[in-house]
C-alpha cells in the first residue's frame, strides 16, 4: 500500500532539496528496502528517505532487522507473562465502539495487513484511520484512555508532549498546516481486540509511531518511533523539554567506559545531519553489530546499559516493560553499544544499542524547520545542516522478526490453527 506525501509538509519540503546525509557507515549492510532515487539517505523518515512509499515492504515479505539477512531462530515464544491485557482490550473496544460506522470501517484492518508497515514519522504523509482532530471530545478521550493503559505514565506524557510541540512547530512556521497540529494523529486497528486472539493498534503522526501488538497476555510495542523538532519550547504556557532522559542515559553509559572501551565504541566518522538507520520503511534492514559488546563490561557498566534500555522500553505499560527487560537481560552479553559524535552534555550525537532482541537508536539531527537560520544547510535546513539537540529522532525495534509481533503471529497460526 503506497502512500503519497502531502504537499506543504515541513519534512516533505526539506526532502525536496535532495540533500544527502554524507554518512559513511560502512560497517552496516545495505537495506533491502532503500529509498527511491533522489531522496536523502536517512531523510526525515530515517534511512531510506521518507519512509514506506514506493519501497514499502509488504507484510508477507517482512523479515525484520537482521545483521546479515538471516533471522536468528528460536528467540521468541508464545508463553504466559502473567501481566493482564484486559484493560487495553477493553479500552480498545470502547474506542472502536465510540466511532461512527464510517470511522470504524476506515480504521480496522486484518491482523496481518500491510497497514502495519505503512507508517512514517513525516508530517506531510497521507495516513489511514481515525484522525484525532476530527473526533468528538468524547471520542478523543476514549483514544487517550487507550493510550493511557497501553503506555506507561511517562510514555503517555512523552507522546502528548510530542503532539504539543508539533502544534508549536505549526505556529512557529506560520500556521495554516493541518499536519502541524495536536490533531494530526491517527489510530488504526489490526484485528479485533481480544484476550485470546491476536490483534493490535497503531498510533501515528508527525514524530510519533507506536505499533502495539497483543496476543493473549503478551505485548510487542515495536517499532516505536518518537522524535521532536524542537525538543524544548513553551507551548500554551507550558514549558516542555523532551528526551532529557534519553540524552543523559546515553552519556552516563558512555562516560562509565574506560578510555580503551571508548575507542571501540566511538566511531571515527563525523556526526552527520541524520545517522538514523532503522526508521520508517526499513523493516528488512540489514545492520551489522558495531561498537563494543557488553560481555566486556563491568557489572556497573552493564547496569548503566540496562538503565539506558529501560528508558525506551519504559514507554510501554509497566508490567509488559518488565517482561521485555527480562528478555533484554537474557541477551545482555551480546548487546553492542555504538556512538557517533562528540560527548559533551550539549553535543549533538548518535548512539545505538543493538542485540538479537532489541535495537535502539538516538539521533540528534540537523534542523528542518526550527532554528534553521543558523543551519549550514540553508533554507529549511536538512541533512546537510549542523545537527543539534533541538531535533532528535529515536526508535526502538525488536530484531529478527519480532517487530509488529510478526514472529508471535506466525507461531500462533502454526501451533493453534
Amino acid at each position: 500500500m503506497n502512500k503519497a506525501l502531502l504537499a506543504g509538509g515541513v519534512a516533505a519540503m526539506a526532502t525536496m532539496t535532495g540533500c544527502s546525509t554524507g554518512s559513511s557507515d560502512t560497517a552496516s549492510a545495505a537495506s533491502s528496502s532503500g529509498g527511491p532515487s533522489g531522496m536523502p539517505s536517512g531523510g526525515p523518515g530515517g534511512a531510506g528517505g521518507m519512509g514506506p512509499g514506493a519501497s514499502e515492504v509488504a507484510y508477507a515479505d517482512f523479515v525484520g532487522v537482521t545483521t546479515d539477512g538471516k533471522v536468528v531462530d528460536d528467540l521468541y515464544t508464545i508463553h504466559a507473562t502473567d501481566v493482564s491485557t484486559d484493560k487495553v482490550v477493553k479500552a480498545a473496544q470502547a474506542f472502536l465502539d465510540g466511532l461512527t460506522a464510517k470511522e470504524r470501517k476506515a480504521s480496522v484492518f486484518e491482523v496481518d495487513d500491510d497497514e502495519w508497515l505503512a507508517w512514517s514519522n513525516v508530517d506531510g504523509y497521507q495516513r489511514e484511520g481515525a484522525r484525532m482532530g476530527d473526533l468528538t471530545d468524547k471520542q478523543r478521550d476514549l483514544g487517550y484512555a487507550l493510550l493511557g493503559v497501553a503506555l506507561s505514565a511517562e510514555g503517555l506524557t512523552q507522546t502528548r508532549n510530542i503532539m504539543k510541540l508539533n502544534a508549536f512547530l505549526g505556529d512557529y512556521s506560520g500556521g495554516n498546516r493541518d499536519t502541524l497540529t495536536e490533531g494530526a494523529y491517527f489510530f488504526t486497528f489490526m484485528g479485533t481486540p481480544s484476550t485470546t486472539e491476536p490483534w493490535g493498534f497503531q498510533y501515528e503522526g508527525h514524530h510519533v509511531a507506536i505499533n502495539y501488538f497483543v496476543l493473549g497476555d503478551q505485548v510487542v510495542m515495536t517499532p516505536t518511533f518518537m522524535g521532536s523538532e524542537p525538543t524544548s519550547a513553551t507551548y500554551d504556557g507550558e514549558k516542555i523539554i523532551l528526551f532529557e532522559k534519553e540524552t543523559t542515559a546515553g552519556l552516563t553509559l558512555l562516560r562509565s567506559l574506560t578510555d580503551a572501551q571508548r575507542k571501540k565504541v566511538i566511531s571515527s566518522e563525523a556526526k552527520a545531519g541524520d545517522n538514523l538507520k532503522a526508521g520508517a520503511g526499513q523493516d528488512n534492514l540489514q545492520l551489522a553489530y558495531q561498537g563494543l559488546a557488553a560481555s566486556g563490561f563491568t557489572a556497573a557498566q552493564k547496569s548503566s546499559l540496562l538503565d539506558l534500555v529501560r528508558v525506551y522500553v519504559g514507554a510501554m505499560d509497566d508490567g509488559h516493560a518488565e517482561v521485555k527487560m527480562k528478555e533484554v537481560e537474557e541477551h545482555l552479553d551480546d548487546t553492542y553499544f555504538y556512538w557517533i559524535g562528540e560527548t559533551k552534555d550539549s553535543s549533538a550525537f548518535y548512539y545505538r544499542v543493538h542485540s538479537p532482541v532489541v535495537l535502539i537508536e538516538y539521533d540528534a539531527q540537523s534542523p528542518l524547520a526550527y532554528g534553521t537560520k543558523d543551519s549550514d544547510g540553508g533554507g529549511m535546513g536538512g541533512p546537510g545542516g549542523t545537527p543539534t539537540q533541538q531535533h532528535i529522532h529515536t526508535i526502538i525495534r525488536t530484531p529478527n522478526g519480532g517487530d509488529y509481533g510478526v514472529d508471535l503471529l506466525k507461531l500462533h497460526l502454526e501451533n493453534d490453527h
